[in-house]
């Protein structure tokens, strides 16, 4: 029994000798590591919880630029439709003005050939006059009935003068009763 009280002894100075030098180190060592791991997982709480705000972020941003995206779309779409209208209406201008120069050359242009058409027909027609008065005046009993024809027409017009004088103081005459 002696073996035994002294291997209990000695199983008892060995636990106290851990127990006193041994388990101190260890403890600090595990606690250390325990520190060292609640850090971490720490951490990476921090890091999921930046990761979830950062992703929230993200998201925001990208509404935000799909927002700006289809404003700077309407805007555009409302810009185009104002510059093409703009253009249609300075087309339009342009082409009324245009129009209405063409008109202008053309009333012009008509002008003048209507007056060099009657400065050419009055030429023409004074050509022809003379050679038709040439023609008839050419040979005596021509020339003859031609003056008689002239000088009855002479007549005829003073004759209608003295009614149309005399018309008035009828018509005078009358209202005057």
């Amino acid at each position: 029994m002696a073996v035994l009280i002294a291997e209990l002894v000695g199983f008892v100075v060995m636990i106290w000798v851990l127990y006193r030098y041994v388990v101190p180190p260890v403890q600090k060592m595990v606690k250390a590591r325990q520190d060292t791991i609640q850090q971490q997982v720490e951490a990476a709480e921090a890091a999921a919880a930046q990761y979830r705000e950062a992703e929230q972020k993200l998201e925001s941003a990208i509404a935000d630029a799909r927002n700006e995206a289809a404003r700077i779309r309407d805007d555009a779409r409302a810009d185009s439709t104002r510059i093409r209208d703009e253009l249609v209406e300075q087309a339009e201008r342009e082409v009324e003005r245009m129009r209405q120069r063409g008109e202008e050359q053309l009333t012009a242009q008509r002008d003048l050939l209507v007056r060099r058409l009657r400065g050419e027909l009055g030429g023409q027609s004074m050509d022809l006059a003379e050679r038709i008065v040439v023609q008839n005046l050419s040979d005596d009993a021509s020339r003859s009935a031609s003056i008689d024809t002239f000088l009855d027409e002479l007549e005829a017009m003073v004759e209608r003068d003295d009614r149309s004088a005399a018309q008035p103081t009828a018509v005078a005459a009358k209202g005057g009763n």
